[in-house]
């Protein structure tokens, strides 16, 4: 159910006043007593989205008033109206668009295509390799570590160490 600030207000405000005196009058909503017209309920499935929040909210409105009186009392009109409004397909519970799917593919092929576009011209455009990226250097920078006892529980420098190390540039044929 729907509350509004003022709803809020007007109840805090009857709890204050009930806690200060010893008589207690509760304030009762005017509920309208007479039918909500069947123009305004006419189409209300086709017309709710299309409608302006102020609209949809007054109509909600009065259709909450009309509820707390005797629920026989409402049309079918009313009923159907208010169940499609509380529980119909429209807002989060909307359908999704027919061509959602294909868009997300679509989106999705074109975004992967213009990062391997861009991955591509980077590559083209990059330097050669640094003159560090040789098997040798590797091998040299193992060396080292193992001098300097680098990792000495599970590295380059533990006992049993079977592992590449530093290399990782295929061999120079």
């Amino acid at each position: 159910m729907m509350r509004t600030s003022a709803s809020s207000l007007l109840r805090a405000g009857v709890r204050a006043t009930s806690m200060r005196t010893s008589t207690v009058v509760v304030p009762r909503a005017a509920a309208s007593t007479h039918a909500i017209s069947n123009p305004t309920l006419a189409n209300i499935e086709k017309r709710w989205e299309g409608m302006p929040p102020t609209e949809q909210a007054e109509l909600w409105m009065a259709l909450r008033d009309r509820m707390k009186e005797n629920w026989a009392d409402l049309t079918l009109q009313e009923k159907k109206a208010a169940y499609w409004i509380a529980f119909g397909a429209h807002g989060p519970r909307a359908q999704p668009p027919a061509d959602e799917n294909r868009k997300v593919a679509l989106y999705t092929a074109i975004g992967v295509l213009v990062s391997l576009g861009l991955f591509t011209t980077m590559r083209a455009f990059a330097g050669p390799a640094p003159s560090t990226m040789n098997r040798e250097y590797e091998e040299a920078s193992n060396e080292f570590l193992k001098n300097q006892r680098a990792e000495p529980l599970t590295g380059l420098s533990s006992e049993g160490y079977t592992g590449k190390g530093q290399v990782q540039s295929p061999p120079k044929h």
